[in-house]
């Protein structure tokens, strides 16, 4: 009861004695200090990535289960995330409030905005830690760094092989499946991979 109070209160008993920040609970609080010391206790038994928080490892194993529990109600398509969900249940709305001063483009999110900003600035504000590669985007910077770590997050459900990025993976798939989605428009010859289509074509 006495912690349920101190949502209305405001009450934050709990200091960091690194930085200041306080806090309501001392179980956030011990969570926060992991920002400063780095450590990350919760383990993926599947890959091995370890993570500061309980959430963060929850929501990266979802990547293995392929659970997807925050379902859209208008058309269906779930998420991984309630923030992935809330971000996709935008484009049911008109709503687009963030303009460029240049282009005078319009954004329903600010995050679309300030990445199509840098399009025009070539600003790239995400650098790698291990050889100093810059990247305009977060999620670039992610997958290059897999190269330095041997990080791989996606795996194959029928047979565990692991995979860097989620479009290797899901080529790699059609090994089991069989599917062949791309065609020789010239004597219509299908392919497993893009890649070896055009080869197909040169020849």
């Amino acid at each position: 009861m006495k912690r349920h109070e101190r949502t209305h209160t405001g009450e934050k008993l709990y200091y960091c004695s690194q930085c200041g920040k306080s806090f309501t609970r001392s179980g956030h609080m011990k969570d926060h200090k992991r920002t400063h010391t780095l450590e990350k206790p919760y383990l993926c038994s599947q890959c091995g990535k370890s993570f500061t928080h309980l959430c963060n490892l929850k929501t990266h194993e979802r990547l293995h289960t392929g659970e997807k529990p925050y379902e859209c109600s208008p058309c269906g398509l779930s998420f991984t995330t309630l923030g992935y969900l809330k971000s996709h249940e935008r484009t049911h709305t008109t709503e687009k409030s963030f303009h460029c001063s240049q282009s005078r483009e319009i954004f329903t999110h600010l995050g679309s905005l300030k990445r199509h900003e840098r399009t025009h600035t070539i600003e790239k504000p995400h650098c790698c830690s291990h050889c100093g590669k810059t990247f305009t985007q977060l999620g670039s910077l992610k997958r290059h760094e897999r190269i330095h770590t041997g990080e791989k997050p996606h795996s194959c459900s029928q047979c565990g092989k692991c995979f860097t990025r989620s479009g290797h993976m899901k080529e790699h798939k059609r090994t089991h499946t069989g599917e062949k989605p791309y065609c020789c428009f010239q004597c219509g010859k299908s392919f497993t991979h893009l890649w070896v289509n055009s080869f197909h074509r040169l020849c």
